[in-house]
Order: C-alpha cells, then sequence, then structure tokens
C-alpha cells in the first residue's frame, strides 16, 4: 500500500472583505455573497442592527413556503379576511387592498405580499396560518433561529415600525439564500413585475413589484424592498447571470435612486471582479481510485455536495486540488465508502478539505484470483 496524489490546478480560492475591496458602497450597512460557493465579496458593518422594513416578508413568505411544502398549506386554500387586516389596507400603507369578510386564496395573498408588499396581506395570511399575528411572529422567529439567522427576532409579519423586528444584512442573507435554496419554483414569483387582484365589490387593482433592479437589463430577478423613516431605504436582492448567482443586501439608502444605483453597483462588483469555478458536482463521478483484489481495478469516487470556489480575476494560477489516498485500496469496498480527501490549495495553504466517497461497491475476487494476483505482486510488482 502507498500513498497516492493527484494534483490538478483548475481551482482556486480567495476571500475578500470590506477591509480588501476596491469599492464603498454608500450605505449604512451591505454584504455581498456568491450564492454557490458561499463566499462574502464584500462586507460592511454586516453585523450592526437593523429595522428590516418590508424585508421581513421573505420570512413571511417562507413560513407558507415550507408549510405549502409539508402538506400543512394549499395554494388554494381561502382565508377571511379580518378588520385588523383591513385596516392596512388604507391610504400611507402598501397595500394589496381586502375588504373585510372577503375570502382570498394563499396563492393571492402570497402574490400580493411578494409583488404588491401588500402590510393587510401579510396579517391575513398569518392570521390564516396561526391564528393571530403574535402567534405567527413567534413561528417566523423561530424559523430564523433554525436557519442561522442569529440577529434577528420578528414582532410582526409585514415590518411595519416595532422595535422588537430587528435584523442585520448577514441574517436578511441567509434568509433569502434559505428561500432560493429551498423554494425555486416560489422564488420566481419573486421576479413578477406586476400582479393584479381582482378584488371582490371593484374593479381589478393591478401594482408593480417595487423592486428597482427588476427594471435594469442585468439578469436580477428578486427579491424585496423595505422602507421604514428611522431605516430609510433598504433592498435585498439576487442576480442571475452566465451561470452564476449573487445576492446582496443593504439598509440605511439615504434615497431611492441611491437604493437601486449602489445595489447595481455592489452586484456589478461581484460580477467583474470576481470567477465563480465549479470543482465537483453532488452524487456525480469525479475522479477515480485503485482497488486491490478487487474485481474491478479501480472505483470511482464522488463528493457528496457540490464544491463551488469563488477567485478573484487572474488569480487562478495559485489554485491547485489534490486528491490524496493511501492505495491501492483493499477490496471489498462498499457503495459510500470513504476512501480518499478532495484537498484544495491556495498559495501554498490548505484551504479546503473534503470527503471522496466510492460511488458503487467493489467485491473481493475469489481465492485463486487472490493467489494469483499476490504471486504477480511478489515477481513483478504488479498489482
Amino acid at each position: 500500500m502507498f500513498k497516492k496524489i493527484f494534483t490538478s490546478c483548475f481551482l482556486y480560492f480567495f476571500i475578500c472583505s470590506s477591509a480588501s475591496s476596491n469599492i464603498d458602497i454608500k450605505a449604512r450597512t451591505a454584504i455581498l455573497q456568491d450564492y454557490f460557493s458561499g463566499e462574502i465579496l464584500y462586507e460592511k458593518e454586516p453585523d450592526r442592527s437593523i429595522y428590516p422594513a418590508s424585508m421581513t416578508k421573505i420570512m413571511t413568505s417562507i413560513i407558507a413556503f415550507d408549510l405549502i411544502k409539508s402538506g400543512e398549506l394549499n395554494l388554494d386554500e381561502k382565508f377571511i379576511i379580518s378588520e385588523k387586516a383591513w385596516r392596512l389596507s388604507t391610504a400611507g400603507y402598501s397595500s394589496m387592498f381586502v375588504m373585510v369578510g372577503d375570502e382570498v386564496s394563499v396563492r393571492d395573498l402570497l402574490k400580493g405580499i411578494i409583488v404588491a408588499s401588500g402590510n393587510d396581506a401579510c396579517i391575513a395570511l398569518a392570521e390564516g396560518i396561526a391564528g393571530t399575528e403574535e402567534e405567527f411572529s413567534i413561528m417566523m422567529t423561530s424559523k430564523a433561529k433554525e436557519i442561522g439567522m442569529l440577529n434577528t427576532n420578528f414582532a410582526n409579519s409585514s415590518g411595519i415600525n416595532d422595535p422588537d423586528n430587528y435584523s442585520t444584512v448577514r441574517d436578511i442573507m441567509i434568509m433569502s439564500n434559505y428561500l432560493i435554496k429551498t423554494h425555486p419554483e416560489f422564488y420566481k414569483w419573486f421576479s413578477e413585475k406586476d400582479f393584479t387582484w381582482d378584488r371582490t365589490g371593484g374593479d381589478p387593482i393591478t401594482q408593480g413589484n417595487r423592486n428597482p433592479l427588476l427594471y435594469k437589463n442585468m439578469g436580477a430577478d428578486g427579491i424585496k424592498t423595505g422602507y421604514l423613516a428611522v431605516e430609510k431605504y433598504s433592498l435585498a436582492s439576487s442576480i442571475f447571470r452566465k451561470g452564476r448567482r449573487l445576492i446582496a443586501v443593504g439598509s440605511g439608502f439615504d434615497t431611492k435612486s441611491t437604493r437601486s444605483r449602489q445595489s447595481s453597483k455592489l452586484l456589478i462588483y461581484g460580477l467583474t471582479n470576481f470567477d465563480l469555478i465549479k470543482i465537483s458536482s453532488k452524487n456525480q463521478p469525479l475522479s477515480s481510485v485503485d482497488v486491490w483484489l478487487g474485481k474491478e481495478p479501480t472505483v470511482k469516487v464522488y463528493t457528496k455536495e457540490n464544491i463551488f470556489k469563488t477567485i478573484k480575476k487572474g488569480q487562478k494560477k495559485k489554485l491547485k486540488v489534490k486528491m490524496i489516498y493511501s492505495g491501492p485500496i483493499e477490496a471489498p469496498i462498499k457503495k459510500d465508502q470513504t476512501l480518499a480527501k478532495l484537498k484544495i490549495i491556495y498559495d501554498d495553504e490548505e484551504i479546503g478539505d473534503y470527503d471522496l466517497l466510492a460511488f458503487k461497491e467493489i467485491k473481493k475476487v475469489n481465492i485463486f484470483s487472490r493467489l494469483m494476483k499476490s504471486l504477480n505482486y511478489l515477481i513483478w510488482g504488479d498489482v
């Protein structure tokens, strides 16, 4: 037995923080993530507490999506509109314009929340799911903790002014990431530019999506704006372009136009200054290792996860990938048995370590074949 090392130079690794970036985003706090690799490409006070305003509605939608996915809620199910929900249908609030006693489907309420940013739709959905908005807020906060939002508390379903409704741009990024990864079929709704509510007792109302980046030719496909006088303007946004997805969150923009320009600037910075490289696809053969006394001379190996890395442009030569194992591996080999390590090296420093698993079972040869192989090895050194 001996240690084999397979080296490839098609990878990279680079971590960029706000300290090393060459841009400054005119927001109180901001963060930029490369979605597939998980790398943070820019940050500016990302753990500073904020009032998330209507970005809160991302979690309101997530609670419903999770329930739909588990079969506990149906898009065609209808909820009765309470007076509390209706009171937020008046001027001065973002509204879907529901009426007391209306029976509105979960589908329409979600579209009213996601596209029209309806505060009334949030309360109607929260009450329909949990009985009261207060109980629904507990569900929201519990979900936030579950997915790693450690500095967040939700006090209502809409994000309207409440000192106990707080978060950070890092947590909003984590929430956005969860939404896109867990509910891709529903995430598409965040890219819809308008929603028509065929309301009871009146003409249909069509409202446009408030996300300004959807109207730019840059590949933006979500997710949610926010505004509170105390917090000013905020935006969680995402872009998908040429196989890459970036998520940006900023809060404390002075004006609507600043929010739009600076969010675009942040996303474009990520696209133009970094490259994304895919190292392996989960559950797909990546390479092979040698087998000793097996019915097959080699076995393919794979990783359990997709492995991506983000590298700053012009730095690819500094990255190497090594497959290391003590081999050949003696049969029998079980499927999914850990056989080797995939190590990622950047600038002579190890920055990644992943298990490589057997893609299939390899049985041991019979005793006669084992004897012949052993003789060959003793005589010829041929394994």
